[in-house]
């Protein structure tokens, strides 16, 4: 259920692929474009994928959906949803989200909170920290996804198989109500 709700919203807000593959700009890429990790829904792709978009979240740049794109590219992830996820750092959430990195990265570097100036900006006094606290960030949330949505899919997996091998075993026996009698014993 919870892959048709994806799907669903993926075709709605994405453009179809092929339309992606024939434009005349991006035919430098070559067959790369056509490589269906970058396009399906697949327990590998889409672990990498939130990998991808959840780290690009945290880079404070304003490109984070070219480097989303890119890396998702190279790395054979889902492209839609590394370059979605990266607007979960938006106008609206971004300044609790990299003030929570700030606070991050003046815990791990044990440093005092600086007073906003512009020195302190230009000295690397709130810099530093920001963007320590923003590298942590990204690699804790991209390593949780990875490893959060891998584990869901591999669980979700083998409870369908489960139940699949469980339905087709009592369907087996409801057809033969004989087959588990066993006539030769006295």
């Amino acid at each position: 259920m919870a892959k048709q709700f994806i799907q669903k919203l993926l075709h709605k807000f994405v453009p179809d692929h092929n339309v992606i593959k024939q434009h005349k700009n991006l035919q430098f890429l070559g067959d790369k474009l056509h490589d269906p990790n970058l396009w399906h829904l697949n327990r590998r792709s889409v672990s990498m994928a939130l990998a991808v978009g959840l780290f690009c979240a945290w880079i404070p740049t304003p490109g984070q959906m070219a480097i989303a794109a890119i890396a998702a590219f190279y790395l054979r992830a889902n492209l839609p949803i590394s370059v979605v996820l990266v607007w979960i750092t938006n106008p609206l959430t971004m300044p609790p989200l990299f003030y929570f990195a700030y606070l991050v990265g003046l815990t791990v570097l044990n440093l005092p909170a600086a007073s906003f100036s512009l020195d302190a900006i230009l000295y690397g006094d709130i810099l530093f920290p920001f963007l320590t606290g923003c590298l942590i960030m990204g690699l804790v949330c991209s390593t949780a996804g990875y490893f959060g949505v891998d584990y869901f899919w591999r669980y979700h997996a083998t409870k369908k198989w489960s139940l699949r091998k469980q339905t087709s075993q009592n369907q087996s026996s409801k057809k033969n109500p004989f087959k588990a009698i066993d006539y030769d014993r006295p």
